[in-house]
């Protein structure tokens, strides 16, 4: 038995009758392991995260793949064994064959991303995955979490928010994962999209306020771009109420947003809350007394022994 999955099953057998918290792994489980490839995706169920998060692009022959950048990273591709030279091309500009001849197998250890994730493990090999093939290796009891990646200031890079909420609905549908799947997105466009064209799927408004991306823009005068048309202003300058009025069953902040109060609001609205990108086993610990619903990590290893401490069980 692996190491991995040792640590899973201790810590199974310390849970006894916990209750239930949403545990998602971030790309899979990106701290660990080659982030949005299969792999990846294994270590974290090995590891028993309840819900696998990931992101969304799509082909030029409109093939829904799984990757966090509209174009190729050149951090996590190669060609022929080479780290490419600089970002590009865009993935929407690729078809699926031409795609599948990159490695996204590692991160390069010599950039600023790869020296973020010393414990990541390679996996050399590894491909752009399908969001079909991606389903038929998660298996049939395993909850999803996929974002479509789009940004309204670049349109030229994705297709437009309805097409691409269609593309990703009729992947959904066809691997009968419907009752299992969360669609989210910063780019409230998709999840307004997915709500007229799929109503009985859950959506999750993703949130960030912060100085290094703000998309909520409270202080800039004019409507946000990424908050699908809804004014912020007329729902009180509640990020909660703003999520409640775009359909949508969770709310998903940045975790430096999360605040004892806007976690009342918003599950007192209905909404589940889930904060992303929670690393630190200190901050996990905090925002699950914040009464958080689940949480999104690069380190589903790290939030297990937090979890079982506090009689919760990803779930």
């Amino acid at each position: 038995m692996s190491r991995i999955a040792s640590l899973a099953c201790a810590i199974s057998a310390l849970s006894g009758a916990a209750h239930a918290f949403d545990l998602q792994g971030h790309r899979g489980a990106r701290g660990l392991a080659p982030e949005n490839t299969l792999a990846g995706f294994r270590v974290a169920l090995e590891l028993g995260v309840s819900t696998l998060e990931t992101d969304l692009a799509v082909t030029k022959d409109e093939v829904v793949v799984l990757s966090h950048d509209p174009v190729l990273n050149p951090d996590l591709t190669r060609l022929d064994g080479q780290w490419l030279a600089a970002a590009g091309p865009p993935i929407r500009s690729q078809t699926l064959a031409e795609l599948k001849r990159y490695d996204i197998g590692r991160v390069n250890p010599a950039s600023k991303y790869g020296q973020q994730y010393p414990e990541q493990k390679p996996a050399d090999g590894e491909r752009f995955p399908t969001l079909a093939e991606f389903f038929a290796m998660a298996g049939p009891r395993v909850r999803f979490n996929i974002e479509i990646k789009s940004d309204p200031n670049k349109p030229d890079l994705t297709l437009p928010p309805d097409r691409f909420a269609a593309l990703v609905i009729d992947g959904i549908r066809a691997a009968k994962a419907v009752e299992r799947t969360t669609l989210q997105s910063f780019d409230w466009r998709g999840l307004i999209a997915a709500r007229r064209l799929a109503p009985e799927l859950a959506t999750a408004c993703l949130s960030i306020e912060s100085g290094g991306f703000d998309m909520v823009g409270r202080n800039s005068g004019r409507p946000s771009p990424w908050l699908g048309g809804l004014d912020l202003a007329a729902h009180g300058g509640s990020l909660p109420r703003l999520a409640k009025a775009a359909g949508c069953a969770v709310w998903s902040p940045f975790w430096r947003n999360v605040t004892a109060e806007n976690v009342k609001e918003a599950q007192a609205l209905g909404l589940k809350v889930i904060p992303w990108t929670v690393n630190n086993p200190a901050d996990m610990d905090r925002l699950i007394d914040l009464g958080v619903d689940g949480l999104i990590t690069d380190y589903p290893d790290r939030a297990r022994p937090v979890l079982a401490a506090k009689n919760l069980k990803p779930s």
